[in-house]
């Protein structure tokens, strides 16, 4: 019975060889993302709004109600724009459900400042995440750790995650966040 199961295993190695190694990177990259149910990491960085950089704490942040924490890898690139847009386009129905919107990004401050305006239209801040915090929260792009994935998250007022929607496709990240915190609301109400 041994030997059948490692010939099985065998032969599915060897047919889907090519799929496991292009799946190895990524699976790298998820290694440490932070759980359902887990603490989210509690940082301060600086952030950017309607183009002025200022203090960013997530824990400060948290005390006004849930946090939508989307991770995204590069300011004024097509998905990311895209992103942004929709983000700014559902920015009432977030404020509705009393949720915050927090983009984080590895660019620049200078970058991000300009982002605020035009992609995120001043309505709500992208900030800067650091190295620790692409680490703490297990986003990094494979290859590229000092560089985020696309994640997205909804944080609760106590520090719990209660969402996570990871994909490089931007297309789903805003409506699903907002379909988590508008489930937050509705238990609340």
């Amino acid at each position: 019975m041994r030997a059948f199961a490692i010939s099985l295993s065998a032969l599915a190695l060897t047919a889907g060889s090519a799929a496991i190694i292009a799946q190895a990177p990524a699976l790298a990259a998820d290694a440490g993302k932070i759980a359902i149910g887990g603490k989210a990491p509690m940082f301060t960085t600086t952030g950017a709004k309607a183009g002025k950089a200022y203090k960013l704490s997530l824990a400060s942040e948290l005390k006004k109600g849930p946090v939508v924490l989307y991770f995204f890898p590069k300011a004024f690139t097509s998905g990311c724009t895209a992103e942004a847009h929709e983000f700014a386009s559902r920015m009432a129905d977030f404020k509705k459900a009393g949720a915050t919107v927090i983009g984080l990004s590895a660019d620049g401050i200078d970058e991000l400042k300009k982002f605020s305006t035009e992609a995120c239209q001043s309505k709500f801040t992208v900030a800067q995440a650091t190295p620790q915090m692409i680490q703490a929260y297990g986003v990094g792009l494979a290859g590229r750790p000092n560089m985020t994935g696309r994640t997205s998250m909804v944080v609760a007022p106590n520090g719990r995650v209660t969402f996570v929607h990871d994909d490089m496709d931007y297309r789903d990240h805003v409506k699903l966040t907002l379909g988590a915190v508008q489930s937050m609301a509705k238990k609340k109400g």
